[in-house]
C-alpha cells in the first residue's frame, strides 16, 4: 500500500512539480561537446575586444565576412539582405531583412559592449615621489580594491590638435610594457585594514604607475617629461593631446579556461560581451527569417545608457524607423508589434556568498541561459517587468527548440539590484524581457561563465530569430 502511494506521489510530482537540477545536468552533459567548441571562438573575441570601440571594430569585420553591407537609410531592402549601421565607432545595429519585412514587427536582441574599467582624467599625467603616474576616473560599478596590484593594459584613441588620430593598444602583446595601480603593503596597512571595505580605497587612489626614470640629472618634472618624450617619439603626441583622448585601462590578461574540466571561461568583460557574441553569431546564422531580425550593440549601459551611443539616445529607434518607412510603414505601428530580448548577464548563484541569494529564485552555472522577468531594486524600481504573455511565448520558443534555460532574480529582495537596457526599448512600446548568461564575480576584473550557458544563449537567440 505504501509502495502504491509513493508511486502515485512520484507520478504527480513528475507531472506537477519542477525538477530544475536533474534535467539541467542531463542537458548540460548533452550539450557540453558543442559548447566547448563554441567557446573557442568566444575566447578569441573576448580577448580581442576589451573596449566598446574594439568590439565594434571586431563586429564590422565579422559582419562583412558574413555578407553584411553598410546600411543606406534611403534604400529599400529585400528579404535575406544583411545590413549594419555603425554609430560613431562605439555602438552598432545589424539586421537581416525578413521575408515579411517589418510589417509584423521586428525581433531585436540588444546587448551592451561596454564594461567597468578605469578611464583617464582629462589632464592625467603627473609625477610624485620620483614616479610618473596617471590620474584616473573609474567607469561603472567596480570594487576599487580589485583593480590594484594586477597587470593593466591601455586601450583607446587620441585625437590630436590637428585632427589626426592615434590608436593605442599597449600591454596585450608579447614584449609590450604593462601598467598597474599599486597597493599598500600589509606591514604598513594598519590604517587601511580598519576601514570598511568600500572606504579603504577612494577614486583618487586609483593612480596608474607608468614610469620611474628621470629624463636627466637636473631639471623640473623629469619623470613626467621622460614619459612624455617616449610618447612623443612613438606616437607624435604632446601632453595637451591627452585632453581629447579616450583612453581606458583594462586587465591585461587573456581569456582562459577555468577548472580541470575546462568547463568555464575566465576573462575580463563577460558583462556584457558574453551576450553580444552569441547574439551576433545567431544573427550571422539567420538566412531567411520570417520577421526582420536585429542585433543592437549598445555603449554606456554601465553608467546609465547615456550619451548618443547609449540606448537613451534614439539610434536604435531611428534604425527601425528607417527600415519601416522604406517599406511604407509607420514606425510606431512596427514598434508596437515588435519584441526584444534584452541580452544582459545575470548573477550566478555562488555558494561562497550564499547569504546574498535566494536559492529557489537564483540562476546557476550550467543550467542554461538565464531569464529575468524583472530586474531593478527596492520593489522592482527601475525594472521593465515583462508581461506574462510575452514570457509565456518565450518559454514556448525555447522549449520547442530544446534550449536549456532557467529563470531567477538578481539576489535577495532588498539585497541590492541592477538594471539593463530593457527600459529604454520598452518605452518604444515593444515587448521586452531580460535574458542572458549567469556570471560569477560580476564586475570584477576577472569574471567567470559556463561554456554550456554561453552555448545555450546562442541557441536561445537563434531560436528567437527563427520562431514563427
Amino acid at each position: 500500500m505504501e509502495e502504491n502511494k509513493k508511486t502515485q506521489a512520484q507520478e504527480l510530482s513528475e507531472k506537477l512539480l519542477m525538477d530544475k537540477a536533474k534535467p539541467s545536468r542531463e542537458a548540460a552533459l548533452r550539450d557540453a561537446p558543442k559548447a566547448m567548441d563554441f567557446a573557442e571562438g568566444y575566447k578569441d573575441f573576448i580577448t580581442a575586444a576589451k573596449t566598446e570601440r574594439e568590439a565594434v571594430d571586431w563586429t564590422v569585420t565579422a559582419a562583412k565576412a558574413a555578407g553584411f553591407v553598410e546600411f543606406d537609410p534611403l534604400k529599400k531592402y529585400s528579404a535575406g539582405e544583411k545590413v549594419y549601421y555603425n554609430n560613431r565607432g562605439r555602438a552598432m545595429c545589424l539586421a537581416v531583412i525578413g521575408k515579411n519585412g517589418a510589417k509584423d514587427g521586428v525581433r531585436i536582441a540588444a546587448a551592451h559592449i561596454d564594461s567597468p574599467r578605469v578611464d583617464l582624467k582629462p589632464i592625467p599625467l603627473y609625477e610624485s615621489g620620483e614616479l610618473a603616474l596617471l590620474k584616473t576616473h573609474y567607469y561603472g560599478g567596480i570594487k576599487k580594491y580589485q583593480w590594484t596590484a594586477i597587470p593593466l593594459s591601455i586601450h583607446g584613441k587620441i585625437v590630436k590638435k590637428d585632427g589626426s588620430e592615434v590608436i593605442l593598444n599597449v600591454g596585450e602583446n608579447p614584449g609590450d610594457p604593462q601598467f598597474c595601480i599599486t597597493d599598500i603593503l600589509p606591514h604598513l596597512g594598519k590604517d587601511q585594514a580598519v576601514k570598511k571595505l568600500g572606504e579603504a580605497f577612494t577614486g583618487e587612489d586609483l593612480n596608474v604607475l607608468i614610469g620611474s626614470l628621470p629624463l636627466d640629472k637636473e631639471g623640473e618634472q623629469l619623470y613626467k617629461l621622460n614619459v612624455m618624450k617616449i610618447l612623443n617619439e612613438q606616437y607624435g603626441i604632446i601632453e595637451s593631446d591627452l585632453i581629447s583622448a579616450e583612453l581606458e585601462f583594462v586587465p591585461a590578461f587573456p581569456a582562459t579556461d577555468i577548472g580541470f574540466d575546462r568547463s568555464m571561461v575566465g576573462a575580463y568583460g563577460h558583462d556584457d560581451r558574453v551576450c553580444a557574441y552569441p547574439a551576433l553569431q545567431a544573427l550571422f546564422a539567420s538566412e531567411a527569417p520570417e520577421k526582420t531580425c536585429i542585433v543592437c550593440l549598445a555603449d554606456k549601459e554601465e553608467i546609465g545608457s547615456v550619451g548618443n551611443t547609449g540606448l537613451c539616445s534614439e539610434y536604435l529607434n531611428y534604425f527601425v524607423c528607417d527600415l519601416s518607412r522604406a517599406e511604407g510603414l509607420e514606425p510606431q505601428h512596427v514598434w508596437s508589434k515588435s519584441s526584444c530580448l534584452s541580452a544582459d548577464v545575470t548573477a550566478a548563484f555562488d555558494p561562497t556568498y550564499a547569504s546574498a541569494f535566494e536559492p529557489g529564485n537564483s540562476t546557476y552555472v550550467n543550467r542554461g541561459v538565464g531569464i529575468a522577468k524583472y530586474t531593478g531594486s527596492r520593489g522592482k524600481g527601475g525594472s521593465n517587468d515583462a508581461s506574462a504573455e510575452f514570457l509565456g511565448w518565450v518559454r514556448r520558443v525555447l522549449d520547442n527548440a530544446g534550449v536549456l534555460w532557467q529563470i531567477g532574480e538578481l539576489g535577495k529582495v532588498d539585497q541590492g539590484g541592477g538594471g539593463t537596457v530593457a527600459l529604454d526599448i520598452a518605452r518604444l512600446n515593444a515587448d521586452v524581457i531580460d535574458i542572458g548568461v549567469p556570471v560569477l564575480s560580476m564586475h570584477a576584473p576577472f569574471e567567470v561563465i559556463s561554456k554550456v550557458d554561453l552555448y545555450a544563449a546562442y541557441q536561445a537567440f537563434k531560436a528567437y530569430f527563427e520562431a514563427e
